[in-house]
């Protein structure tokens, strides 16, 4: 042996035992996850709840800057959505139709509106398979959406 070979410190036994203890806990987390997968109850599914009622709607830009709500199997009109009232609606529907532009679905496909026997509202794009679960956005956006299915007891 050598003098500076001695010499030289020698690293701490600890030094590379912090990204060691992180990886394990980060497998032992993965391996926790996949064999308790079978033991975990599912979050509620529409599965599990029954339908209520059930809406095609076409939504169509009006010369007046309104949005009109049709029904889409027989085109008569659900509401009319004023020139800057309900931006819930229109920004959801603006999303929806900027998603389908992406993914080159038309028009003429209309989104379908559900109401759950739990109590939620489900907007969904069959076209490019995307579901909006509206209870997520707060009472006041979910109704805007619910009084176009005029159930018992939705604000008009």
């Amino acid at each position: 042996m050598s003098a500076t070979t001695l010499n030289r410190p020698k690293p701490a036994a600890n030094a590379n035992r912090g990204p060691l203890l992180v990886l394990g806990g980060i497998a032992m987390f993965g391996l926790l996850a996949f064999v308790g997968r079978d033991h975990v109850s599912p979050l509620p599914s529409h599965e599990a709840s029954a339908m209520v009622a059930q809406l095609d709607l076409r939504f169509v830009d009006r010369a007046d800057g309104g949005v009109g709500v049709l029904n889409a199997a027989d085109g008569s009109t659900v509401t009319v959505i004023a020139p800057g009232q309900d931006n819930f609606v229109r920004a959801t529907m603006r999303g929806l139709a900027r998603q389908r532009a992406r993914e080159d679905v038309g028009a003429e496909l209309p989104f379908r509106l559900t109401a759950w026997a739990d109590g939620r509202l489900t907007l969904q794009d069959p076209g490019t398979g995307r579901a909006v679960e509206l209870e997520s956005f707060g009472a006041t956006n979910e109704a805007n959406f619910a009084r176009m299915l005029k159930l018992p007891g939705a604000a008009s």
